[in-house]
C-alpha cells in the first residue's frame, strides 16, 4: 500500500482525534520464547505504523507512544498487569503481537466508564496490505451484520466435515456479535484485517442447568495438526475425548489435562473479508470463512474463562474443511450458509 492508501485507512478504521492517547502495543522474544522471521516482520510494521501515526499525530494533535511486554507464549493468555493499566489510560491501542492479547483488551474496551477502543493484530504481516487491508469495508460491513442477524436467530448449527465427521453446535442463549474494521468510537474492539460475525456455543454454565438445561453441542470435530489428523469427541459442548494415536493426540491430551477449561467450545465464526485469503496465518485465515474455537468465551459474549483461546480454520484450503454448515432457526427451517467449504455470498446480499 502507497503512504496515502494507508493514512486513509488509519483514518476510516480507528478515527484518532485530537488530544488523543494513541499506544501501539507489542510483545517480544525472551527465554524460550524464541523470535522468528515473521514475529520481526510484524514487530517492523508496527514501528512503520508507529511513525506514521506520529507524523499524523504532529498535525492533528494526538499523542502516539509505543510499549513493549514479555510474550505470554500462547493466544489469549492474560497480558502483564502493568500493561493493563497502561491501555486502560490509552483512547485508540493498537496492538500487533505475536500471541493474540484479544482477551485481555476486549473487557477493557468493553468496561462501564471505558475511554479506550482497539484493535489486536497478532501475526499481522507486510502482504495483507494487498489482501485483506484492501477490502472494500462498507462491503464488509452489510456482509458482517447479515451474519449477525442469521446467528441470532438460529438455535443452532450443523458442521460436516471434509473427513465425513458431524458436529452440531448449540447456539441457543447467547448474542452473536461481528466486527468489520470499524474503530472509530470508545468501547470498539476489533480484530484488523476485520471481516466476521460470531456466536459463542451455549455452553450450560452453573447458574443456567436450571433454567435451560446441558448444552445440546455434540459429534466429532477433527483438527489437523502438522499433518496428523486428531478428532476431538465432543459432548455437552465439551472435549470429552481426543481420538489418535500419534504424538500431537498425547501433547493435546495433556494440555486439556492441565486446564479443563481449554474443553469447552468457545465458538462459532464465520469469516466475511471477499479480499482475505488462506496462507495459515489465523488472523486473516479466519475472515475467509467457517472457524471454530476452544477455550475462553467470556470475551465473545460466553460464560466460561480460561487461560486461552484457539481458532482452529476449517475454510476452503484448509487441512480439514468444513464443507457444509447448515444453520437451524427455531421454527425447523434451515439455511445453508457454507457450501463446498465456501462461505455464500449470495444469500448475504
Amino acid at each position: 500500500m502507497k503512504l496515502e492508501e494507508k493514512i486513509k485507512m488509519f483514518k476510516d478504521v480507528f478515527a484518532p482525534k485530537p488530544g488523543e492517547k494513541i499506544l501501539f502495543l507489542v510483545d517480544k522474544p525472551h527465554d524460550n520464547i524464541k523470535d522468528n522471521e515473521k514475529w520481526k516482520e510484524c514487530r517492523e510494521i508496527a514501528l512503520d505504523w508507529y511513525d506514521i501515526f506520529k507524523e499524523m499525530g504532529a498535525d492533528a494533535g494526538f499523542s502516539v507512544d509505543w510499549l513493549e511486554y514479555k510474550a505470554t507464549g500462547v493466544h489469549n493468555s492474560p497480558i502483564p498487569l502493568k500493561i493493563v493499566d497502561v491501555v486502560q489510560n490509552s483512547n485508540l491501542v493498537i496492538a500487533m503481537t505475536e500471541y493474540s492479547a484479544s482477551s485481555s483488551l476486549l473487557p477493557i474496551a468493553r468496561a462501564k466508564g471505558t475511554i479506550t477502543r482497539g484493535s489486536s493484530m497478532p501475526l499481522v504481516e507486510k502482504r495483507m496490505e494487498e489482501t485483506a487491508f484492501k477490502a472494500d469495508y462498507e462491503e464488509v460491513r452489510k456482509y458482517a451484520v447479515a451474519l449477525e442477524k442469521m446467528l441470532n436467530n438460529a438455535i443452532g448449527a450443523e458442521v460436516t466435515f471434509s473427513t465425513g465427521d458431524k458436529l452440531y453446535v448449540d447456539l441457543r442463549y447467547r448474542n452473536a456479535c461481528f466486527e468489520a474494521g470499524d474503530c472509530t468510537k470508545t468501547g470498539q474492539f476489533i480484530n484488523f484485517p476485520s471481516g466476521e460475525a460470531w456466536k459463542a456455543p451455549y455452553e450450560a454454565a452453573t447458574e443456567e442447568i436450571d433454567e435451560f438445561g446441558e448444552s445440546k453441542t455434540k459429534g466429532i470435530w477433527p483438527v489437523v495438526y502438522d499433518g496428523e489428523l486428531v478428532k476431538y469427541v465432543i459432548k455437552n459442548n465439551k472435549i470429552v475425548e481426543i481420538m489418535g494415536n500419534g504424538k500431537k493426540a498425547d501433547e493435546m491430551r495433556a494440555f486439556f489435562d492441565e486446564n479443563n477449561t481449554r474443553r469447552n467450545i468457545a465458538e462459532l465464526g464465520i469469516g466475511c473479508n471477499p479480499k482475505a485469503i488462506v496462507t495459515g496465518n489465523v488472523l486473516e485465515d479466519e475472515k475467509v470463512g467457517l472457524h471454530i474455537a476452544y477455550g475462553m468465551s467470556s470475551h465473545l459474549g460466553g460464560k466460561v474463562k480460561s487461560d486461552m483461546h484457539q481458532d482452529i480454520i476449517h475454510t476452503k484450503d484448509c487441512p480439514v474443511e468444513g464443507t457444509t454448515l447448515n444453520l437451524i432457526n427455531e421454527d425447523g427451517t434451515k439455511i445453508e450458509l457454507i457450501e463446498d467449504a465456501k462461505l455464500r455470498y449470495d444469500i448475504l446480499k
